[in-house]
C-alpha cells in the first residue's frame, strides 16, 4: 500500500490527481464541500480545524481548490492559510495548483517567444486576482524557508482538455463540435500557451513525490504556443465539421457584460493575456523531471471526443 494523500478540491484537476495517485496505490481522500465521489470527504477548505484533522497522517496535501472566480480575493486567503497550517501541523508536503496571474502583464508586447514567462519572472501583478495568487505563494515559500513546512507550487497556463473551464474550455469545444461560430477574448491571432489537464495533474503528483521539486514553483510541461484561432481550427478538423469562424469579443462589449455578469467583469483584469502574446516556458520542469507534454494532436482528439456533449 502506498502513502496517504489528501487532495483538496474535486474539480477537473483535483479529480485527475486523485485518480493518478490511486493508480500508484496511494490511499487518497478528496475534500470538497459536497464530499462527492468514492474517496470524497465533505468539508470547508477554509475551516482550519477540519483541515488539520483531515491532514493527520497525510504524506502530501494537494491544494487544487478553485473558488468562484469573482470571489478569489475574499476566498483564497483563508483557504490558503488553512491548508498551509494543516501541512505544518501534519508534516505533509504541500503542493498548490496555481496559474500565471501572479506575474502580471509585460509591457510592451506581452510575453513573446523571445521573452517568455519563466519561473524567474517577477511576481508583479497589479490586479486583485493576480496579487492574491502571488501572496498565497509568498506566504507558503516564507514558511518553507523558515523550516516549518515543505512546499511547491505548480503553475499552469490556460487549461485545455475534457471538462476544462477556461478560455478554450467546454463552451468553445461545444460550439466547435456543432460547427458554430465562436467568440474569444482579446485577439484570436496572438501566440498563447495551453496546458493539458492531464499534464497539469501529472506535474502536481511529481511535485508532491520528488524532493527536487520542493521550495520553488514549476511550470506545467506544455506544448509550443498556438493562437486561439489555430486551436479552434485544430478542434474543428478533429471534430470533422470544417472551418469554424472565430472572432474577438470587443472590449466595449466585455465591459458592458461586466455590468451585470460578475465573471465578465473579472475577465477584464486578465484580458491582456489574450490581447498580447502570452507564452510560458516550461523547460525547467521538462529537464529536471524528464516530463514531456502530451502530443498536441492527442490532446485535441481527446478534448473533442471526451468533453461533455
Amino acid at each position: 500500500m502506498g502513502e496517504s494523500s489528501l487532495v483538496v478540491g474535486a474539480g477537473v484537476i483535483g479529480s485527475r490527481v486523485a485518480g493518478m495517485l490511486a493508480e500508484r496505490g496511494d490511499r487518497v481522500s478528496v475534500v470538497s464541500r459536497r464530499g462527492s465521489g468514492p474517496a470524497g470527504v465533505a468539508a470547508d477548505a477554509a475551516d482550519a480545524g477540519a483541515m488539520a484533522r483531515l491532514a493527520e497522517g497525510a504524506a502530501v496535501i494537494y491544494n487544487c481548490v478553485n473558488p468562484p472566480y469573482h470571489r478569489w480575493p475574499a476566498d483564497w486567503p483563508p483557504i490558503a492559510a488553512s491548508v498551509l497550517a494543516a501541512a505544518e501541523r501534519s508534516g505533509a508536503v504541500l503542493v498548490t495548483l496555481s496559474n500565471l496571474y501572479g506575474y502580471g502583464p509585460r509591457v510592451p508586447g506581452g510575453y513573446d517567444e523571445a521573452h517568455p514567462i519563466t519561473e524567474a519572472t517577477p511576481l508583479a501583478a497589479t490586479g486583485r486576482k493576480g496579487r492574491v495568487r502571488a501572496r498565497v505563494w509568498q506566504d507558503a515559500l516564507a514558511a518553507h524557508r523558515a523550516g516549518r513546512v515543505r512546499v511547491a507550487e505548480v503553475r499552469a497556463a490556460d487549461f485545455i482538455g475534457p471538462g476544462a473551464q477556461s478560455a478554450m474550455g467546454e463552451r468553445i469545444v461545444r460550439h466547435v463540435r456543432q460547427g458554430k461560430n465562436v467568440s474569444v477574448l482579446g485577439r484570436a491571432d496572438r501566440p498563447h500557451t495551453w496546458s493539458f489537464t492531464d499534464d497539469v495533474a501529472r506535474m502536481l503528483v511529481t511535485a508532491g513525490t520528488d524532493p527536487r521539486a520542493w521550495g520553488r514553483a514549476w511550470h506545467v510541461p506544455s506544448n509550443e504556443p498556438l493562437s486561439q484561432r489555430q486551436v479552434i481550427d485544430d478542434l474543428a478538423r478533429a471534430a470533422g465539421v470544417g472551418q469554424v469562424r472565430s472572432g474577438a469579443i470587443p472590449s466595449a462589449v466585455l465591459r458592458g457584460m461586466g455590468l451585470f455578469w460578475p465573471l465578465m467583469r473579472e475577465l477584464r483584469e486578465t484580458e491582456y493575456q489574450f490581447r498580447d502574446d502570452f507564452v510560458m516556458d516550461s523547460s525547467a520542469a521538462q529537464a529536471t523531471f524528464g516530463l514531456k507534454p502530451a502530443p498536441w494532436q492527442e490532446i485535441v482528439a481527446v478534448t473533442v471526443n471526451s468533453s461533455s456533449r
